[in-house]
C-alpha cells in the first residue's frame, strides 16, 4: 500500500501545483490514499466550501488542517458534515469537527488524526495525551495510523515521534513550509518527517509576497500578508510505502519538485 502526504497547500498557485502533480505522482507510485494539509488552501489562510471541493476532486482522500482552520469563517458551516476535512483533536471539547477520519480501503481500516502542537503556538490541550486518548479508542479496529502533526518546533515533532514510535504507522510534521530532510523510519518501525513542506509559489516567503514580511521583521509593525503569485512553483510531499502483510513500513520517499508555468 502506498500513501501519499503533502505538505501546506498555499493558495491558487499550491492548488494548480497540486493539480498538476497528483495524477503523475499517483500513476507512478500507484498510490492508494492521498492525504494533504488544507489549511492555507483559500487565499494563503482557511478553507472554503469550494476549495475544499477543487481538493477533493483532485483525488484527495483526507484533508488535514492546522492553528489556521478556523479563519475562513464558513468553515463552521461544512466542517461537521464533511468527514474527509479534520482539524486538530486537541482542541478543546465541544469544538466543531472532528480530529480523525477513518477510511476504509483495501479491506484496510486507516485512521487519520490530526494534532497541532502548543511550542510557540495558540494554547491548546496536550498533543500527547490527546494522542493517548485517540489510540486507545481505535487502535483495535484499524490497521494503519497516519498522524499530521501540525507544529512549530521540531523539538516537540521529534518527541511526538519516539513517544509514538511503533504504536502508528507514521507521524509527518506540517506548518513550517520548510521542508526537512530528516524522512527516517524510527527503531520500533513509525516512519517519520519533521515537516513535509508546502506547496506553492517559490519565491516567495512561506509562500506569501516576500515584501510584507521583510517590513514586518524590519518594523515590528502589522502587516498584511498577501500570496504570492510567479510563474515558479514547489511541490513538497513523502511517499509511505506499506507492506499490507505486516502493516510495516518499508519506505518512506521524500518529493520536492518545482514547476513553471
Amino acid at each position: 500500500m502506498n500513501v501519499m502526504m503533502i505538505g501546506d497547500i498555499c493558495g491558487q498557485p499550491g492548488r494548480r501545483t497540486a493539480a498538476h502533480y497528483i495524477p503523475l505522482l499517483k500513476k507512478k507510485y500507484n498510490l492508494d490514499l492521498i492525504i494533504a494539509n488544507g489549511e492555507n488552501s483559500a487565499g494563503g489562510v482557511g478553507i472554503t466550501a469550494h476549495v475544499l471541493e477543487e481538493l477533493l476532486e483532485l483525488g484527495i482522500d483526507c484533508i488535514t488542517t492546522g492553528n489556521h482552520v478556523w479563519d475562513k469563517k464558513e468553515v463552521f458551516n461544512f466542517i461537521d458534515t464533511e468527514k474527509r476535512l479534520i482539524r486538530p483533536a486537541n482542541y478543546p471539547p465541544g469544538t466543531p469537527g472532528k480530529g480523525y477520519h477513518i477510511l476504509s480501503m483495501n479491506n484496510y481500516k486507516i485512521a487519520v488524526i490530526n494534532l497541532l502542537g502548543r511550542v510557540f503556538m495558540p494554547p491548546i490541550d496536550c498533543p500527547f495525551r490527546t494522542a493517548d486518548q485517540i489510540l486507545s479508542e481505535i487502535k483495535d479496529r484499524c490497521e494503519i495510523i497516519i498522524i499530521d502533526f501540525h507544529a512549530e518546533a521540531t523539538s516537540e515533532k521529534l518527541a511526538l515521534g519516539y513517544y509514538l514510535d511503533g504504536q502508528v504507522s507514521c507521524i509527518v510534521g506540517t506548518h513550517t513550509h520548510i521542508q526537512t530532510a530528516d524522512e527516517r523510519i524510527l527503531p520500533e518501525g513509525t516512519a517519520f518527517i519533521s515537516d513535509i513542506g508546502m506547496v506553492g509559489s517559490w519565491n516567495s516567503i512561506l509562500g506569501v509576497d516576500k515584501e510584507p514580511v521583510i517590513q514586518k521583521f524590519l518594523t515590528g509593525l502589522p502587516t498584511k500578508f498577501t500570496v504570492a503569485s510567479g510563474s515558479e512553483t514547489i511541490f513538497c510531499a513523502v511517499i509511505i510505502k506499506i507492506d499490507p502483510s505486516t502493516n510495516k513500513i518499508n519506505e518512506i520517499i521524500r518529493i520536492q519538485e518545482n514547476l513553471k508555468f
